[in-house]
């Protein structure tokens, strides 16, 4: 069941999937698009200190999601967000009106997360991730499956196009039921 948006006069968005998916890329676009707010976790973890510390293996901060979810409850209440975050499963199911998982092909993904810098653990971990889909499970299992859709994220093109089909999702809700 999708959650209750009735008090809600603009929809909340969550773009997720495995790094290098090109998340911040469609969430910046789809955000310019329809002046939705765009909030990207990892930077909101950064400016706010909403962490626990740095993980060394994984080269990240261990965020504190409580901390996370705390900050954006009044915003996700107003709604009008777009949020992007390669995680899903600890933000309350009643914030989104549409998850979005971008997936791409594995040897594009090798590709763009060793231009990152990627490597070692960090790296293996984040291209298994994507292999076994576990971006896309955890939507499906966080949230109503009516709300959750795949979208594939390998070129511009696909960017374009999961733009567009967001834009007009954004432009069309509320749904009428």
């Amino acid at each position: 069941m999708a959650p209750d948006n009735n008090k809600r006069k603009r929809p909340n968005i969550l773009v997720t999937g495995t790094p290098g998916t090109g998340k911040t890329t469609t969430s910046s676009a789809v955000a310019e698009a329809t002046q939705l707010r765009h909030i990207n976790i990892g930077d909101l973890v950064r400016e706010k200190n909403l962490h626990d510390g740095w993980d060394d293996d994984l080269q990240c901060h261990i965020i504190n999601e409580d901390l996370v979810c705390d900050e954006l409850e009044d915003v996700m209440d107003e709604g009008g967000n777009i949020v992007d975050y390669h995680g899903c499963d600890f933000f309350p199911e009643r914030w989104f009106d549409l998850v979005v998982v971008l997936q791409t092909d594995n040897s594009v993904l090798y590709d763009r997360l060793s231009k990152r810098g990627y490597e070692g653990a960090k790296l293996s971990n984040n291209i298994e991730c994507e292999i076994f889909q576990v971006l896309l499970e955890e939507a499906k299992e966080s949230y109503a499956e009516d709300i959750v859709i795949a979208l594939k994220s390998d070129n511009i093109e696909d960017i374009t196009r999961n733009v567009a089909t967001i834009t007009d999702w954004i432009r069309s809700w509320p749904p009428t039921s």
